[in-house]
């Protein structure tokens, strides 16, 4: 093979795999184009000055990455409002028109993948880029070239971005989990996750073993001149891009649902798992004229497809016990392929739900899914029993350590802070961000300790020493001292963190502020009445107050003779400001932590609370606001974005 030989070779071994990966329509056997390939390879490895970009071999994956660097996007990659019905359809149709009338849309399906955006210059791949948080990425190209469905060079010169989903056929997912499976590994959960988490293997050799697929659904930068996306869209598929299985362009509301209909029947004879349909306002020029809200486009929206619901039988209810000790019921039923994710649980909510619903072992059940919510039952087949069927005994005791359960109606609750249950759960929340904040005590380090003896309660903790953690497998003379220290920094706290991570039921980190502030350390002493006055605390949350002191009182003595927590200082009483004695949320990434700015906040004698309601002020935004920002323009609560509030601030 000569030069020419292989360039030639190289071309047609591109288009062997363009008619197979893209077009699905194969024109050779694979014994053809492995045979070619091998002499590809042979050139070579003997002509290493003269291998092409675009050769098929540059795909190989063979490269184990340290990590991934970050790089931005060209453009921001934004995320798109979501409607679930014809009603909220035609609400967002009637805002689009209000922008522009003379208007069409092009609609195509709604992958369930994970998005990815691709970077050309000169014609070539330059960079591989995860969505990241629309601005800033991760930089996998190598793993990205092991995908067969991207070029790695196109017939455009100009630098260009494409964006599109990166996703796993349901054939292949299965093969993937059968194969996971077999070696006793975790299963992925969905194809979506598959596909991400191949996506972002050190290992492109991974990735390339997946057979990921992707799929263009739009362009960032560019300096292409067509008028319409639909025109767009076809010159990028013609640059060697795998087309959609369905898309149109719809004039009005009827056209738009008749293809939503279509998509939606079909959805499950797709390779590729859909949920739902992306709308995009066809005409370029009135697309840049409508412009972006905070987080979304305005001439684009998915029209997600409604939950599937799949009949299955209940075989057991199973309990399961949190760190407040609340003991919450888990369907466990005959496992049930709903839209290629296989479902062996479903929630019950709570014993009352069992009741109410009269749900039995061994019941033929409607399960609901969608999305990513936990599935759930919302039917029982009470004409399908036979007799077979066992009535749920609400249990007495407690399913881990055998103790009386608190029976509080909707809620049983597990009192014995011993409980394993408790107690591993109760540690991990007291050492979190919000609570104490005890820097090298995650999950699995407390799990060791409580596995071995040393720790059997929050209290144990402080019993720990340097001699004791070397003992363990795994714990180095560093890493024991450094949580030794950890757990030394920890006294002295804020008396609202030392509440905050007691773990009491319904009492979160406002509400410990509420506490703190009001008694101090004399909480422990405070009466019904006095709780119950505090603004925000209701009959429920003090009643959890007073029952976990109840059963506690001598662990919280112990603690805070251990940690010695500061008692409030009195706040100064705050000058007149805009924010003062308001309810305030924020929302979204600022240009400080949020913590930061809430205590600002606090500090100017606002309430800052976690969920938006009618009776909040102002939310407060920052870059990719969520669905808070969306509740409070739908409840007509006053939004300012980071800057209008330091704004408000400065002329206070």
């Amino acid at each position: 093979m000569n030069l020419n030989d292989y360039k030639k070779a190289v071309e047609l071994l591109n288009l062997y795999s363009y008619h197979y990966y893209v077009l699905d329509d194969p024109i050779t056997t694979d014994e053809v184009y492995d045979k070619l390939y091998h002499e590809v390879l042979e050139y070579e490895e003997h002509h290493k000055e003269d291998i092409l970009s675009s050769s098929p071999t540059q795909r190989v994956g063979d490269t184990v990455s340290d990590g991934f660097s970050k790089a931005p996007h060209l453009s921001r990659m934004w995320s798109l409002e979501d409607v679930f019905d014809s009603e909220g359809l035609q609400k967002w149709l009637t805002k689009t028109y209000k922008l522009d009338k003379n208007i069409t849309f092009y609609c195509e399906p709604k992958y369930d993948g994970a998005s990815l955006n691709l970077i050309y210059e000169n014609g070539k791949l330059s960079q591989g880029i995860t969505r990241g948080d629309g601005s800033v990425g991760e930089l996998i190209t190598q793993n990205v070239k092991t995908i067969r469905s991207i070029p790695l060079t196109i017939e455009h010169h100009d630098k260009i971005e494409i964006r599109g989903e990166v996703l796993l056929y349901k054939d292949e997912f299965f093969r993937i989990n059968q194969e996971r499976a077999a070696k006793g590994e975790a299963v992925f959960a969905n194809p979506r996750n598959a596909a991400a988490g191949s996506l972002r293997q050190l290992d492109s050799s991974i990735t390339a073993s997946r057979n990921l697929v992707f799929l263009p659904y739009g362009v960032g930068e560019n300096t292409l001149v067509h008028k319409l996306l639909s025109e767009k869209m076809e010159y990028i598929y013609a640059l060697g891009f795998k087309k959609p299985p369905l898309s149109a362009i719809c004039k009005d509301f009827d056209e738009i649902e008749t293809v939503y209909e279509e998509m939606n029947k079909n959805r499950e004879s797709y390779d590729m798992m859909l949920d739902g349909m992306v709308i995009k306002v066809n005409e370029i020029s009135a697309q840049i004229d409508m412009g972006y809200t905070v987080k979304n486009p305005r001439f684009s929206v998915a029209y997600k497809f409604p939950a599937v619901e799949k009949i299955t039988t209940l075989k057991e209810i199973i309990l399961q016990v949190g760190r407040t000790g609340a003991v919450t019921p888990v369907a466990i039923v005959e496992p049930t392929n709903i839209d290629g994710v296989v479902v062996e649980r479903a929630t019950l909510h709570n014993f009352d739900e069992i009741e109410r619903k009269d749900i039995r072992i061994n019941d033929k059940v409607i399960i609901l899914r969608s999305g990513d919510v936990i599935p759930k039952i919302i039917k029982v087949l009470t004409h399908e029993r036979d007799g077979s069927e066992v009535k749920f005994e609400r249990p007495a005791n407690c399913p881990v350590c055998g103790s009386e359960l608190l029976d509080e109606g909707v809620l049983l609750k597990c009192q014995n802070l011993k409980c394993e249950a408790r107690v591993i759960n109760s540690i991990i929340y007291f050492a979190s961000k919000p609570c104490l904040n005890i820097d090298g005590l995650g999950n699995k380090i407390v799990e060791a300790l409580f596995e071995s003896g040393l720790v059997k309660s929050v209290i144990d903790l402080f019993d720990l020493t340097l001699e004791k953690l070397l003992m363990l497998e795994g714990f180095k003379e560093k890493k024991s001292q450094n949580l030794l220290d950890s757990l030394e920094a920890a006294k002295g706290c804020d008396y609202w963190r030392f509440v905050n991570s007691l773990g009491i039921e319904h009492i979160g980190e406002v509400a410990s502020k509420t506490l703190s502030e009001r008694f101090g350390s004399s909480f422990i002493d405070a009466r019904k009445d006095e709780i119950v006055a505090l603004d925000g605390i209701g009959e429920e949350m003090a009643e959890s107050v007073l029952e976990f002191v109840r059963v506690n009182r001598e662990t919280i003595l112990k603690l805070q003779e251990i940690l010695r927590p500061l008692e409030p200082k009195q706040r100064e009483e705050a000058k007149a400001n805009p924010f003062k004695g308001k309810s305030v949320v924020l929302t979204g990434s600022m240009s400080e932590s949020r913590d930061v700015i809430k205590e600002m906040l606090e500090s100017l004698g606002a309430k800052v609370v976690s969920s938006v309601s009618k009776k909040t002020d102002f939310v407060i935004y920052g870059e990719d606001a969520g669905s808070k920002y969306d509740k409070a323009i739908d409840l007509g609560v006053a939004v300012l974005s980071e800057q209008e509030m330091r704004g408000k601030i400065e002329q206070a």
